[in-house]
């Protein structure tokens, strides 16, 4: 039974957050260890781990690049390793690009703005790689979720970048 069953949801990039949230709740009732307090070792054994697989797949369904990976798994196709390369040059020189771009806030007279200017550009090329995923997703040909393995990979960047903006906005504006 893979995540998407388990929930008894569509097995679809789109999926309701909210109604996740409550089958995982209604899910996580039923099993929780603690109804089994009093029940044999066997039985207390079994809803720890009925317990975190309906965790492990909450974490997973909720999160969409988690989701998109793990939906792609599903369809068969394995992501590479993060130490693998591109095949993608435009994008590994738009990489350097953004690092020199968040290098650059470093040095900027107006710290906040450097943060925000570098944010905007971010999320704006993150959104628009996450549309493409979807679609990409949506039309789940062989090709299509080729295209969308490298798109999550980049989105995976774009992530990576965020987190360092914000550790490094935090120790700028920390001084």
């Amino acid at each position: 039974m893979n995540y998407f069953q388990l929930f008894g949801l569509e097995i679809q990039f789109t999926i309701d957050l909210n109604k996740l949230s409550t089958l995982y709740q209604t899910l996580q009732k039923k099993v929780h260890p603690d109804r089994f307090a009093h029940g044999s070792n066997q039985e207390q054994m079994l809803a720890v781990k009925k317990s975190t697989l309906i965790n492990d797949a909450y974490q997973t369904l909720k999160k969409p690049l988690k989701r998109a990976q793990y939906l792609l798994e599903l369809r068969g196709i394995s992501m590479p390793n993060e130490q693998a390369s591109f095949g993608d040059v435009s994008f590994l020189m738009h990489q350097m690009e953004l690092r020199e771009m968040l290098d650059e806030v470093k040095h900027a007279d107006d710290v906040d703005a450097a943060v925000f200017d570098v944010s905007q550009v971010f999320e704006a090329e993150f959104q628009q790689l996450f549309n493409q995923l979807q679609s990409q997703l949506a039309e789940n040909t062989l090709e299509s979720n080729g295209l969308a393995c490298d798109n999550l990979r980049k989105l995976k960047f774009y992530q990576k970048l965020n987190v360092e903006l914000d550790k490094l906005e935090e120790l700028l504006l920390d001084d």
